[in-house]
């Protein structure tokens, strides 16, 4: 017998005891009758204190959550007592549990990956909100709803009928074009499910993004490679035979492919530093005038007189002076320049621009070549990416020039602008902020 059921039995039969002395007390001194009455009188009356006292437990019982026990007297107290300490201990457990469930919703809040858990009948129980971007789903109005009549792709819906040790499905979005998502079910408790859900659609992007860039290097080198090999062999077989001008035609062609090649292989291990975050160069101040008057003059050398190429620095800037890397902008603006030589028609007008814009400054090349269509403007930048391939290998492009460009912008805080209108020219510019343009003009270097 546990120590508070002993001391209810002391104290009822203690109780039990006054009565009896009382109404025996009573009988001695009043006669039997009345020590009968005042027994009778007195269990009468702890009756009633107890069904009291029962009444105001059963009342308390159907109060909220929280409301503390009532007072009572003798035994009652301390029944009430104990209530009140198991209703306090209840309390903390509870506000324990709430603080717990709480932290864990802010927990799978701030996850990454959606997180959706459903009853063993598929019932969505709790998503977060990135289950909830996912899925197109409102976790507060959404709540209960069978899954499967919000989420219909069929691969989703197979996934939730299969074995409980399925791999990860990839589900392509209905309702939202371009979202991939990798999904896997996870068995917990009786029959219950937790999905998991990430946005893979960067990495699919990606890998998509490498396949395409291995196939097309591999076709950039394979065609000069082609031609190298072919020369190479005709002059192994038919040395003996050919004339020494066309050996040396054989060899030139050769060379000639043997330096794209060499290009290529250059673009691509620039363009591989710029993307994977090589340190930048250490910064210079460099004077803009003398370094536009050398691009200038190298595209003056590229067009051979077959352009009118001209240097424009508006508001008398030539001594504006940036904040860079000279080597790295040099290839840049060359770059920009060269396209224009390569993609504008012998006897076209070629200009090379700086001004200033806003706070900031600007250069830019302006050509009146042939145009590029509105279409192919968003991807003019992406490796490999040309509008006439043909066109292209003619000039001697290896494809990676804006990519390049972009990327050295990038790493100076300016941004690449194209504007063009086929058959009628482009304009290529790059922007700087006002925090890549030195106060100091006294610069050494261009």
């Amino acid at each position: 017998m546990t120590l508070s059921a002993r001391y209810v039995w002391s104290v009822a039969a203690g109780t039990l005891a006054l009565i009896a002395l009382a109404a025996l007390a009573v009988g001695l001194v009043a006669g039997p009758l009345a020590g009968l009455l005042t027994m009778s009188g007195s269990v009468l009356l702890l009756y009633v204190h107890h069904v009291r006292n029962l009444c105001r437990l059963a009342a308390w019982t159907q109060k909220p959550v929280g409301t503390p026990p009532p007072h009572g007297t003798g035994t009652w107290q301390y029944a009430f007592a104990g209530l009140a300490r198991r209703a306090r201990l209840g309390d903390e457990a509870r506000e324990q549990l709430s603080v717990a469930l709480e932290r864990f919703r802010e927990a799978s809040e701030a996850m990454p990956d959606g997180v959706m858990y459903l009853s063993a009948s598929d019932r969505i129980e709790w998503i977060n909100t990135t289950a909830g971007q996912h899925f197109s789903l409102d976790g507060s109005q959404d709540q209960g709803a069978p899954v499967t009549t919000l989420v219909r792709e069929p691969e989703f819906v197979r996934l939730l009928r299969t074995r409980n040790d399925a791999e990860p499905v990839v589900l392509r979005s209905g309702r939202r074009p371009g979202l991939t998502l990798l999904v896997q079910a996870v068995p917990f408790g009786d029959g219950q499910k937790m999905i998991v859900s990430r946005d893979i659609s960067q990495l699919e992007k990606l890998e998509t993004m490498r396949r395409d860039f291995i196939a097309n290097v591999s076709h950039e080198l394979r065609t000069p490679l082609t031609v190298v090999i072919g020369f190479l062999e005709t002059l192994i077989d038919g040395h003996e035979d050919l004339e020494p001008a066309e050996a040396m035609r054989y060899l030139r062609l050769a060379f000639e492919q043997s330096c794209r090649m060499q290009f290529l292989i250059e673009d691509l291990l620039t363009l591989s530093a710029l993307e994977t975050g090589a340190p930048a160069a250490a910064e210079e101040k460099i004077v803009v005038g003398p370094l536009l008057a050398d691009i200038a003059c190298d595209t003056e050398l590229l067009s051979g007189g077959r352009h009118d190429v001209s240097l424009v620095v508006a508001g008398g800037s030539e001594g504006a002076v940036l904040l860079g890397s000279g080597k790295e902008l040099r290839s840049a603006f060359a770059n920009l320049a060269s396209n224009a030589v390569r993609y504008t028609p012998d006897g076209g007008q070629i200009r090379l621009i700086w001004q200033r814009v806003g706070g900031g400054a600007e250069f830019a090349v302006e050509d009146t070549g042939i145009g590029i269509e509105a279409r192919h403007l968003p991807r003019l930048t992406e490796r490999f990416y040309r509008v006439d391939r043909g066109r292209s290998r003619e000039t001697g492009g290896t494809g990676l020039g804006l990519a390049i460009v972009k990327h050295i912008l990038s790493r100076h805080d300016a941004q690449l602008h194209i504007e063009s209108e086929y058959g009628k020219g482009s304009r290529f510019s790059a922007r700087f902020p006002a925090a890549r343009l030195a106060r100091d003009r006294s610069a050494v270097r261009n």
